[in-house]
């Protein structure tokens, strides 16, 4: 059950991360319509039928949240739909490769995980430095 639960758990954090991870954070005051968040805030992982068997349609993650009770198979004619949507009303739509996408999701949990940290700081100098 552990290692069940173990690798579930990475393959699941595999498929999320690559969808929001280094996406804008909308502030709670701001005043965005639910398609403009829900589209601002999702990034899709292009790849055609291997990345949607990979990542279980999660792929189309921007429609995911569009239309949440909307069946997996769907999703793909959807994204026609709301890819010309982001168009009319001018919402940048964010589509990207997964190795690009984990890219991405990298250099932001870098970015802000080091951001607290002084760069000039070796922690492994002041492992071992006397006080």
């Amino acid at each position: 059950l552990g290692v069940q639960l173990a690798v579930f758990g990475v393959y699941m954090g595999a498929s999320f991360a690559p969808n929001h991870k280094g996406m804008p954070i909308i502030a709670k005051d701001a005043k965005l319509d639910f398609f403009s968040k829900q589209v601002r805030t999702s990034r899709n992982v292009s790849g055609g039928w291997w990345a949607t068997w990979l990542m279980g349609g999660l792929n189309y993650q921007v429609e995911h949240h569009l239309f949440p009770n909307m069946p997996r198979p769907h999703l793909a004619k959807a994204r026609e739909i709301v890819r010309e949507a982001c168009v009319s009303f001018d919402v940048p739509y964010t589509e990207t490769t997964l190795w690009r996408s984990y890219g991405i999701v990298i250099a932001y949990l870098n970015r802000v995980g080091l951001a607290a940290r002084d760069p000039f700081e070796c922690h492994i100098v002041s492992r071992f430095r006397k006080a």
